[in-house]
């Protein structure tokens, strides 16, 4: 089950999800869009990256945070936040999509292990539905360079919760 609305609080706002902690992302419809990796973050595990330097044109940027809640059926979030981001960008008529991890829209954080399992799950199911997906590392800062369109699905908010 998804929340719709913005981060803005545009659009429905209270839910059956209010409360829960769940997996939440933001997602951006972008022309551009570039990621380089700085130093080591806060996290114990930082993954590691063939290259600093993730950079695409067109394309869905999905900042997501993976919260507590999400490790009671870590499958079962990625599957959903895969179907509500294929969604959006087959709406948008985009093909890329970028997972970009994003602590900064948490209430209580998800072990990093079953954040980079969600995380890893939900790039799968994407990639698995035709779209070519990046995901930036796990537990590293960050520069980030984006170019945002300016259209009303160009920023949206959804809430992903493990259950029915």
């Amino acid at each position: 089950m998804a929340r719709r609305g913005n981060a803005f609080g545009h659009g429905p706002r209270q839910s059956p999800t209010q409360g829960c902690k769940t997996m939440r992302f933001l997602s951006l419809h972008v022309n551009s869009f570039c990621c380089t990796i700085t130093t080591k973050g806060r996290s114990p595990i930082c993954e590691p990256y063939d290259d600093p330097v993730t950079r695409v044109q067109e394309a869905l940027v999905v900042l997501a945070s993976v919260e507590r809640g999400d490790a009671r059926n870590p499958e079962q979030v990625a599957v959903r936040a895969a179907a509500e981001i294929a969604a959006l960008a087959r709406q948008l008529k985009v093909t890329t999509v970028v997972l970009h991890p994003f602590a900064h829209l948490f209430g209580e954080l998800s072990s990093p292990e079953v954040a980079i399992e969600v995380l890893r799950r939900t790039e799968e199911a994407l990639i698995a539905q035709g779209l070519t997906c990046y995901r930036t590392p796990f537990g590293w800062f960050n520069t980030l360079q984006l170019d945002a369109k300016g259209h009303p699905l160009s920023r949206v908010a959804r809430v992903v919760t493990p259950d029915a």
